[in-house]
C-alpha cells in the first residue's frame, strides 16, 4: 500500500517526552498495528496510551534526544527533535510495510504517517491526534 506524497499534508510530533528501554537483545515488539522486530540496542519506547514501538539505533539516535539526567544511549526519558513527517487519515482499513520488512495494519481512521522516502508508519487517531501537530504552509 502506498499513496502519494502530495495527497498528505506535513505534520510534526509534539516535543513530549516518552520512556525509552534500551534493548538488550533482538526480539519482537507487539506494536498497535502488529508484531515488529528490532535489534539488542534499538530503542523501545512507549507512548501516552501505553503503547509501544520499537527504533533502530541509528535512526533514534538521530531523532530523540535524552532528558536529563539520563544519559544518551542510557534507558530513561527521551523527547523527539524538531521533525517533519506527511501524514493522511485513511477512511478504511490498510497495510504498510515498514523499512525494517515488517507489516503493520491500520483501522479505519488511523494515520498512515511517510517519514521520508519509502519509510512508512501508522499511528492510531486518537493517539495521533495527542501527538502530532499540523505544519501550516505559508500564504
Amino acid at each position: 500500500m502506498a499513496t502519494a506524497s502530495h495527497d498528505m499534508d506535513r505534520y510534526a510530533k509534539r516535543r513530549d517526552p516518552v520512556d525509552v528501554e534500551i534493548a538488550a537483545h533482538d526480539g519482537v515488539l507487539t506494536t498497535l498495528e502488529g508484531p515488529v522486530s528490532y535489534r539488542a540496542g534499538d530503542a523501545l519506547l512507549t507512548g501516552v496510551r501505553g503503547e509501544r514501538w520499537p527504533v533502530a539505533r541509528q535512526r533514534f539516535e538521530r531523532t530523540y534526544e535524552p532528558v536529563p539526567p539520563t544519559q544518551a544511549g542510557q534507558s530513561g526519558r527521551y523527547a523527539r527533535l524538531p521533525n517533519e513527517v506527511r501524514a493522511r487519515q485513511m477512511p478504511e482499513a490498510f497495510s504498510v510495510a515498514t523499512s525494517s520488512g515488517d507489516t503493520l495494519q491500520g483501522q479505519p481512521g488511523d494515520w498512515l504517517l511517510e517519514y521520508g522516502p519509502g519509510d512508512w508508519g501508522i499511528v492510531a487517531n486518537d493517539i495521533f491526534a495527542q501527538t502530532y501537530v499540523r505544519i501550516q504552509d505559508p500564504d
